[in-house]
């Protein structure tokens, strides 16, 4: 069982009605800071759990958890004598089975044929007149203390977090909730590890504890002093008034050392090797990752993906992540680019692309799917030049300066041109013809002619160079050759600091220092001409 979709209105990020589908397995959560993603998984473990940062909502209701923007128009216009009801948070979850005790028409969108839980923060009608009062006044702030909340099933029945039949763990890596000692996310996770008769064993257990400690010598003796001094029976004890306390006293620890007190990256892998292999609940769980990159190792973190990944079949998984290892490796299909409450997909790149990324985890792809605009091209000598070539046309600016990104992709520009075809992102490709252009015009067929894309522009030289000098095997159709015949031996010898009195000598010196050469153009004070098309390339 999972989460098929989920709706979120007036949430933190969130202005309105905002909604998102989920698929079983992976989704990643992709996307600019600020853009929801942090949102979404809370509102997920919001209308699952009814907690907020490991707390019950119910006794934590703050105006921060509504959409600023909200807020302050909210507060404009009763500020100007408008009478309205405060501004609301609802959160739907949309089951992917149909469970009769949850099926009905209590959503949004009046649905009778699925099955869901609605979570809402909402004004208490029970005190209009007190907030006709209050209106009369200057309002600076959401009366909170006039809202309730309320939980129900699509049924329209209330509920508990006991009776929801999908279970959640969030794992955010980038902060730490302590919890009298104990980590809110390891007590939870472990008590959902455990059996009940564990459960009331570690109970009884702990109670014996406590006892025992009432019992101790030196306890009795010091209760007996503090009676004779006071004339009173005072003593000293532990409270046995909670039947759970056992979860807030004790603490988790890895080998001998208490869990809040070991690496962050330790505590990531811990919560998260928990959760993935909690099999008491295995077939209706949903994990929750906050940013799985957060303070592990490359080495960690590819353990880490590995062990998502075979979890994959038993669990829903929704992460969020800024990480290209991390979208590759987990599949950049099952991608989902926010983007200023857009949402994008790329579930529809092939197979063979998909496998490639996966297995090619270092790939960049997100510095892609996260650019205004882009240019690929080959090696870092190519994007030297190109940035260079930006620099000159463009007064000195670089490109990311106008939200351009320069990306080095080896030989990989199909599989990154799948990408930017999917999500219509504008690229430029910059590449060499090597001598040999109908390859490079049936390479690029899908993009060029009658199959032109407005978003992408593919260049390289359309003419094929002839070489005529006495290097042998030398290409005379790549960057460095390109660069030299739109300039001069004697310009190159000045930009390089060198002396070569021939064409051959320069050439051979820059067909071997590609990288001291691009950088030499780069840092330059002369003037370069560049060719053709890296002209073109940069005029995205």
């Amino acid at each position: 069982m999972s989460i098929s979709k989920l709706k979120i209105k007036n949430f933190k990020y969130f202005s309105g009605w905002f909604s998102i589908d989920f698929k079983k397995g992976i989704n990643i959560l992709v996307g600019n800071n600020g853009t929801g993603k942090s949102t979404i998984l809370e509102a997920i473990n919001l209308v699952l759990t009814g907690t907020y940062h490991g707390k019950n909502i119910k006794n934590n209701l703050s105006q921060h958890l509504f959409n600023k923007d909200i807020v302050e128009d909210y507060i404009r216009q009763v500020t100007k004598g408008a009478m309205l009801e405060p501004p609301e948070i609802i959160i739907e979850a949309y089951f992917n089975e149909e469970i009769p005790s949850f099926l009905g028409d209590g959503n949004s969108e009046k649905a009778r044929d699925i099955s869901g839980i609605s979570f809402s923060i909402t004004f208490d009608k029970r005190y209009s007149n007190e907030y006709k009062i209050l209106c009369k006044n200057t309002i600076r702030s959401l009366p909170i203390e006039y809202y309730e909340v309320n939980w129900i099933s699509f049924a329209r029945e209330n509920i508990s977090a006991r009776s929801i039949p999908i279970k959640s763990a969030m794992i955010d890596t980038t902060s730490y909730s302590p919890m009298s000692g104990s980590d809110i996310y390891i007590s939870r996770i472990v008590k959902n590890l455990l059996e009940d008769n564990e459960i009331i064993n570690i109970s009884q257990a702990h109670r014996l504890m406590k006892e025992q400690f009432s019992r101790d010598e030196n306890i009795v003796n010091i209760n007996k002093k503090l009676t004779e001094t006071s004339n009173r029976k005072l003593t000293i004890s532990v409270d046995f008034g909670t039947k759970t306390s056992w979860e807030s006293t004790l603490i988790a620890q890895l080998n001998n050392i208490p869990y809040n007190n070991i690496g962050k990256g330790t505590q990531c892998i811990v919560k998260a090797q928990l959760a993935l292999s909690d099999q008491k609940i295995e077939s209706k769980k949903i994990i929750l990752f906050e940013e799985p990159e957060c303070h592990l190792s490359y080495s960690n973190l590819n353990i880490l993906l590995d062990s998502v990944n075979n979890s994959v079949k038993e669990k829903q998984i929704i992460v969020t992540t800024h990480s290209s290892f991390v979208s590759n490796k987990l599949g950049l299909e099952n991608l989902i680019l926010l983007n200023h409450g857009k949402i994008l997909r790329l579930a529809d790149l092939s197979s063979e692309t998909s496998v490639f990324f996966k297995r090619i985890a270092g790939y960049d792809t997100l510095r892609l799917l996260l650019s205004s605009k882009a240019i690929l091209v080959e090696g870092d000598s190519d994007e030297l030049i190109v940035q260079r070539a930006y620099m000159d046309s463009h007064n000195g600016k670089l490109p990311i300066n106008d939200g351009i990104d320069v990306i080095s992709v080896g030989v990989s520009f199909l599989r990154f041109l799948e990408i930017a075809k999917s999500l219509d992102l504008y690229v430029s490709v910059i590449t060499d013809n090597d001598g040999n252009i109908d390859a490079l015009n049936e390479k690029y067929s899908n993009y060029l002619g009658e199959n032109s894309c407005k978003n992408i522009n593919i260049c390289f030289d359309k003419d094929s160079h002839k070489y005529d000098g006495n290097l042998e095997n030398y290409n005379y159709n790549t960057l460095e050759p390109c660069i030299y015949r739109a300039n001069s031996i004697s310009i190159l010898n000045e930009v390089l600091k060198k002396s070569y009195n021939s064409v051959d000598e320069l050439l051979n010196y820059m067909k071997g220092h590609k990288t001291e050469v691009a950088l030499k153009i780069f840092e330059s004070d002369k003037t370069i001409e560049f060719p053709q098309y890296i002209k073109d390339g940069i005029s995205i």
